[in-house]
């Protein structure tokens, strides 16, 4: 390679070979599951106003204020490369008149972009899988997304998972929650983590995520959400949980657990690796696979009206490590063309194969000594030689499916 030949940007990924079999595994799979619960696909923007964003996700967030990758197009206008999903599909749900569809339950995957560190499981450039329900105030909603995110990981294969769950309450229990942990980090903000006294003037919540072990003991003592729950508040999460129960969802209560964002209400989680597990050592300490909490003050902060809506998402690359190496699907019917005079009769049978739902190559270049070398090379589970004279399988006929096998019948290279 030449010393001018250009690199990949720091934070992206080239995927190929059996990691890239894996990452689409992921997707194929939740395609496969979001059909199952009717998810409408939908497809969003990879650039959005910067407004968009800055109003969703709060302009004193590391995400806005440090991490997104913004610009100014040539009429003036500020763009931003999309951070989240939340955000776009709010924005298209207010604008696009999708309210005449609720509830609408959405699903969609791509490309998201952040500038932070890279480190193991998390690039600039990262690919997210994203669900969401908008419209609807029931707790059956969260246990739906919920049950959703859960059968994922278990077609995926996924073991050594448990949902951690918390409430943030409403409006009110939210609000009283909230004085309640600014009185108290307030008499020990010296003692405080310098993160932890910046968080306790922009987003005091959040100071219950530190992971300082200075924070940690007044973290412990903090006020709890449970002394300020509404009767309403209370009766919703029950709600959640005895669904869960019923959908057969393993889950555990994560005091700890919260958004800082003022427009998140009731049901906050993570799907995080058990301890020991084979899924927390290949995450380290990046634990969280899935998160995800409802939103119901989100439509109005980008000026539409009162709306409840939940959703999660969940990194496709740290899916796929959990996953592990995929390889190419086996070939199941591997021609190898003797005579070029035969070539056309070949590729007529390559493609009648293919029309049948089957994986199917050709080799018909180099001496056919080697053509068959290579074709062997790829351990079909049938081998076909194309020869003057018609055909000779190096899989026993018996072997084949039995389709394929009715293709062999019919298919005549007497002539070229």
């Amino acid at each position: 390679m030449s010393k001018n030949t250009p690199h990949a940007i720091r934070g992206t990924q080239d995927i190929f070979g059996a990691d890239a079999e894996a990452f689409a595994f992921v997707v194929e799979t939740f395609e496969r599951v979001r059909r199952l619960y009717r998810f409408r696909r939908v497809e969003m923007p990879v650039f959005e106003k910067t407004e968009v964003f800055a109003r969703s996700i709060g302009e004193t967030t590391d995400i806005v204020s440090k991490e997104m990758y913004s610009f100014e197009d040539r009429g003036g206008d500020s763009l931003t490369l999309r951070p989240e999903f939340t955000a776009g599909i709010a924005r298209a749900f207010l604008t696009n008149g999708w309210q005449q569809y609720v509830p609408l339950k959405l699903a969609t995957h791509g490309p998201l972009f952040r500038y932070e560190r890279p480190q193991k499981g998390r690039y600039r450039q990262f690919h997210q899988l994203d669900a969401e329900i908008v419209g609807a105030a029931e707790p059956q909603a969260d246990v739906e997304l919920l049950a959703m995110a859960d059968q994922l990981l278990r077609e995926l294969g996924i073991e050594g998972v448990t949902l951690h769950l918390n409430t943030l309450g409403d409006a009110d229990s939210r609000e009283a929650w909230r004085a309640a942990l600014v009185e108290h980090f307030r008499a020990v903000e010296g003692q405080l983590s310098e993160e932890s006294q910046e968080r306790l003037e922009k987003n005091p919540l959040r100071i219950l995520d530190s992971k300082d072990r200075r924070d940690r003991p007044f973290v412990a003592d903090a006020p709890k959400i449970d002394q300020f729950l509404s009767d309403e508040a209370l009766a919703f999460f029950e709600a959640v949980t005895s669904g869960l129960d019923a959908a057969g969802v393993k889950w555990t209560r994560a005091e700890s657990l919260v958004r800082g964002l003022d427009y998140y209400r009731h049901t906050a989680f993570e799907f995080i690796p058990d301890e020991g597990s084979e899924a927390a050592g290949k995450l380290g300490s990046q634990s969280t696979i899935l998160g995800g909490g409802r939103y119901d003050g989100l439509m109005e902060s980008l000026g539409g009206a009162p709306t409840p809506a939940v959703g999660w998402a969940a990194g496709i690359e740290r899916l796929a490590m959990l996953v592990g190496e995929k390889e190419v699907a086996p070939v199941e019917a591997m021609l190898v063309v003797e005579d070029d005079r035969y070539l056309a009769g070949a590729i007529r049978l390559l493609r009648e194969i293919r029309d049948e739902g089957f994986t199917a190559e050709m080799f018909a270049s180099g001496s056919p000594k080697k053509r068959f070398s290579k074709a062997v090379k790829q351990n079909p589970q049938a081998l076909l030689v194309v020869k003057p004279d018609g055909f000779w399988g190096a899989t026993d006929e018996g072997a084949l499916n039995p389709q394929i096998g009715k293709l062999l019948r019919s298919f005549n290279t007497s002539s070229p």
